[in-house]
This record gives C-alpha cells, structure tokens and sequence, in this order.
C-alpha cells in the first residue's frame, strides 16, 4: 500500500486527487494537506466526500509528511515547491509536483514567463517531465520528482506531436487555439471568474503571453530536434471542466514510395496518428469526419484526438480534448505515481466519461 500525503488538497485540482485516490487499491490517503483549512473535516470542505473521508485537513508541513508517507503530491502554486523542497525531503520520500516549478529545463525561461525567482534551480536536471505516453521509460522507481506537465500542455502536446515527431508539418507555423474550463483557474475567489463574469461569454486571455507556451515549445523541440516556436492562445469558456485544442500547421511535402514529392493525405496523417496511440490506453484516436468534444472525456483520464486536411490550404487541423482536472492534472499525477511504483499504470484512473 502507497502512503500518499497530498499539500493543497482542498483546491480542485487536490479534491480530484482524493476522488481518484480513494478509488486506487494501492493507495492510502494520509494527510490532507491545506493552509486555508486546518483542522476543519475534509468532508465539510468538499461535502461530495461526506462518510467518505472522516479525517481533518492538516497543515503543509512538508518535512513532517516526508517522513510519514511514499509519495506527496503538491497541487500548489508556482514557486511553492522550489521555495520548500530540500534534499532532505527528497531522501526520503518521492515528490509529484502538479504546479510548473520543475516542468521547464531553462531556470532563466521559467522565471521569464512567470515572474518569479526560482528557489531551487538545482533540482530542476533530475525532474521528469511527466507526459506519461512521452516519458513513460524514464519514470521508473529512482525517480525522485516528477514535474507533472499543465493541462493545455497535455492537451497540445499529446494533440500535435505525432505530426511534430514525423515532420510531416512545419512546427513553426503551428498556431494552437485552446479553450478552458473555469476550474482551470484554480479555486481561489477572483473577480474575473465569477458567475456572471463568465456565463454567456468567451474571451481570450494571456494572449502571446500565456505561461504554457514555453513548455509546449520545450517538449515539441525536444521531439522534432530543433527549437520549435509556436502561437498559443488560451480562451475562458463558460463550462466547469475540460480543454479544447485546434492546432492549426503548414504541411511538410514527403517521399512517395514511387519517389515523387507531394503533400501526405489525411490518410497517411491518421496512420500516423494510430501508430503513435494505439497501444496508449488514454488516448483515443477518433474516426475520421468525428471532432473531440469535451463533455465526452468528463470526469475521466482520456485525450480525445482526431485531424482534417484542409487540401486547399495544404494545412492539418488537429483537434484534441481532455478534461483538465483529471488528465491535465490530478489523472496524469495518478498515472505518475503508479509508474514510479511499479503498479499498473491505469490503476484507479479506467473511469468511464460522466454524461450528461
């Protein structure tokens, strides 16, 4: 049984980690980790788990709970974990980090696009960046801390890259348009997010500016072989969960086996789509002619992903769709975690989407 401690339990991303959790044979919750709300009853934070979870919330002392469970998950802030962690800890317990301290390997780019200073840039080199379908081999039981990547780059990532890894597009033309659930925000009380700013209205925001940018760059470059630079703009939708990708890219001219140059056919794009997903349990290539809709992925572990060809132009759309609470934060981090343990990987994460 895996002792999990869990910092930041009671936002929504921690919440999720509970539900899932609590779901997992392997997985024994220990520690309700919040600064909000120690010594309230977990259960009168979030009543959804009422004679659920019977324990109260305690504090975020991490090296208290580095020395009473396996793993902590710490679905925090940015800067609060560089800002905490110690070799002392990571001696003794391994870290899941859901927030974007150690995601990106350039202390000077992360401290660019969020504005702060980074506290412990020397744990950054052993990090893995943990896209489970792309760095499934390097987390393993050695691992010590793993960065779990953000939802709009999972959902970007896991939606371009089979494109990005057989240069069949340009990846400096890729222009990815993405939408987000407000709980993508975090549960902290914001003008900007409340009801009637938000229902009944779209809006693009952290335009040409938004902090994911340099992690999709990052792990795009790292496939295609080169620095890549893309245009990312994320939109706020009037839904509770779930990110909605459209990546717009040039097409690359390939070999035909007659050996004439032409563009691939949006037959040859799927081919490689399946190639790169059919043995992924959490990512479903969808039938052509079918678009990824987020109500369809809700609640679970799943990346819905699918293409179009758009011969006119010469241009691939390619459309993804994940909720951002389960595989774009809380899932992924469950799926890291029985990696590093050696469990099956979809243990307490094969949920089937909620509908309605």
């Amino acid at each position: 049984m895996v002792k999990v401690g869990i910092i930041g339990a009671t936002g929504y991303a921690g919440g999720e980690l509970v539900r899932l959790l609590l779901q997992h044979k392997d997985a024994q919750i220990v520690w309700y980790g919040s600064r909000s709300y120690i010594d309230e009853k977990y259960a009168n934070v979030y009543r959804n788990f009422f004679e659920l979870v019977e324990e109260s919330c305690l504090d975020d002392n991490l090296e208290e709970l580095a020395k009473q469970v396996d793993v902590i998950f710490t679905a925090t802030p940015q800067g609060y974990l560089a800002s905490h962690l110690t070799e002392e800890i990571l001696s003794q317990v391994k870290v899941i980090d859901l927030s974007a301290d150690y995601r990106i390997k350039d202390v000077n780019i992360y401290e660019k696009w969020y504005g702060i200073e980074h506290k412990s840039p020397n744990f950054i080199p052993e990090a893995v960046y943990g896209l489970c379908e792309l760095n499934r081999d390097k987390t393993n039981d050695k691992v010590r801390l793993v960065a779990n990547p953000g939802c709009y780059t999972t959902c970007s990532i896991l939606t371009t890259i089979p494109m990005v890894a057989n240069h069949v597009i340009d990846p400096n033309s890729l222009i990815i348009d993405a939408k987000s659930g407000t709980s993508g925000a975090g549960r902290g009380a914001k003008v900007v997010n409340l009801f009637c700013e938000v229902n009944e209205s779209m809006k693009a925001y952290g335009v040409a500016t938004h902090r994911h940018t340099p992690e999709i760059e990052e792990q795009l470059g790292y496939t295609y072989g080169d620095d890549v630079v893309i245009s990312f703009t994320p939109h706020l939708a009037p839904m509770n969960r779930g990110i909605l990708v459209t990546a717009y890219a040039n097409l690359e001219k390939v070999q035909y086996p007659d050996g004439h140059m032409d563009y691939p056919t949006e037959d040859m794009l799927f081919d490689i789509y399946h190639k790169a997903y059919d043995d992924e349990y959490f990512v479903r290539v969808l039938d052509k002619g079918m678009t990824p809709e987020t109500k369809w992925v809700e609640g679970s572990n799943f990346v819905d992903v699918c293409l179009k060809v758009d011969e006119r132009t010469h241009r691939v759309i390619m459309m993804g769709a994940l909720d951002n609470l389960v595989k774009g934060a809380a899932g992924q981090a469950v799926q890291n975690m029985n990696l590093l343990f050696g469990l099956k990987e979809t243990e307490g994460l094969e949920l089937v989407p909620m509908f309605p």
